[in-house]
């Protein structure tokens, strides 16, 4: 059986989403490690600080506008990522936002732009990205999915589909990039306290969590960090060659019960 050759230390990384939340924490974790790490984001001002304050403690980062909406923004921004830090070995696909709504109630085209970002803009990236990580024999390609897409929630619009959408092609790729060396891998966040979907009000929010804890999906208050679900990224690209984490689910963990209680 042919053995595997270890990843090098050095990992251009691929952010997307970097400007916020998840991608950001994963952003500071692998530059962290030593990996150099390209943050994309439509914010470029804000990935810019924060590619920044990479430098300053003396990672290597760059910031670039990326909107994967749309395929130029796509091409120019991997073009652009691996110009500066050389090939990419490690792709994070984190971007998306969140627009509640029953789903009967979402205006349509609303409905496909959720499914456009979530979904068809992981899409963008694999097609862009994956053709050279095959070439070369290796390489991680997170996608960043939900748990809705196993326990669906109520009034989050087009989350649900898109995400449920999205584990299903990361399933799928990895059957298809069997032996190639390169690994697909979803990393599965419970509620996390992130940007997202925080701009809505408490008329639009109320409900919501009203119809989640009737569905039993709000078990206790608590959230997970944007830094709880960068280490789970961590770990599935640290992962030797020759294992596979494939799906990892991240939960907040409940509080402490009471002695005696």
């Amino acid at each position: 059986m042919p053995r595997f050759e270890p990843n090098p230390q050095r990992r251009p990384a691929l952010i997307a989403g970097a400007s916020s939340g998840i991608g950001t924490a994963t952003a500071f974790a692998l530059a962290d490690l030593g990996h150099p790490v390209a943050l994309g984001a439509r914010r470029v001002d804000q990935c810019e600080a924060l590619a920044e304050k990479i430098r300053n403690t003396g990672g290597e980062a760059v910031s670039l506008h990326l909107d994967v909406t749309d395929n130029g923004s796509v091409d120019a921004f991997v073009g652009a990522a691996e110009d500066a830090l050389g090939p990419t070995e490690i792709v994070l696909s984190g971007a998306g936002d969140l627009e509640f709504s029953q789903a009967h109630e979402m205006d349509p085209d609303l409905f496909l732009a959720q499914v456009n970002v979530h979904l068809v803009g992981a899409q963008r990236l694999v097609h862009r990205v994956l053709p050279g990580m095959i070439e070369r024999r290796r390489g991680d390609f997170v996608l960043i999915g939900s748990d809705c897409a196993d326990s669906p929630r109520p009034r989050v619009g087009a989350y649900n589909a898109a995400k449920t959408g999205l584990e299903a092609m990361g399933r799928q790729m990895r059957m298809e990039l069997e032996g190639t060396g390169v690994r697909a891998s979803i990393v599965r966040p419970g509620p996390t306290l992130t940007g997202m979907g925080m701009a809505s009000t408490p008329e639009v929010i109320g409900p919501v969590l009203e119809s989640w804890a009737d569905w039993g999906l709000a078990r206790h208050p608590y959230f997970l960090r944007s830094s709880d679900i960068a280490a789970a990224v961590v770990a599935v690209v640290s992962a030797p060659r020759g294992a596979h984490l494939v799906l990892v689910e991240v939960q907040p963990e409940a509080p402490l019960r009471r002695e005696g209680g």
